[in-house]
């Protein structure tokens, strides 16, 4: 199976679970529920990990920085969050730019 940027998009898209920064430890904490962080992050700073893996610009695009998918593998819960074989290939290939993408919400 060949892995293009799109299914990597997809995967990054895919992503399951929430992301919150702890204001005392100042880490990056992985949940399942927004309703598990406690007291420790702020409401307004929970994140979806598709969410959290994408960063602005350039603009009106948006980049998949591997730094951010790098913090959720260090977690070492691959499958929990659902990081799939295209995110793997991704992290792989240090030599190939960061994708940028323009992102969009479709309903369905």
């Amino acid at each position: 199976m060949r892995i293009t940027s799109e299914l990597i998009c997809q995967a990054a898209d895919q992503l399951k679970g929430f992301v919150g920064l702890n204001r005392k430890t100042g880490q990056y904490i992985v949940r399942f529920s927004e309703d598990a962080f406690g007291m420790d992050v702020a409401d307004d700073g929970i994140i979806a990990l598709s969410e959290f893996v994408w960063a602005p610009g350039p603009a009106p695009a948006m980049t998949l920085k591997r730094e951010l998918i790098q913090l959720l593998m260090n977690q070492n819960i691959d499958e929990r969050i659902n990081i799939t074989e295209p995110l793997r290939v991704y992290m792989n290939k240090r030599e190939v730019p960061e994708i940028a993408a323009v992102r969009s919400l479709v309903r369905g």
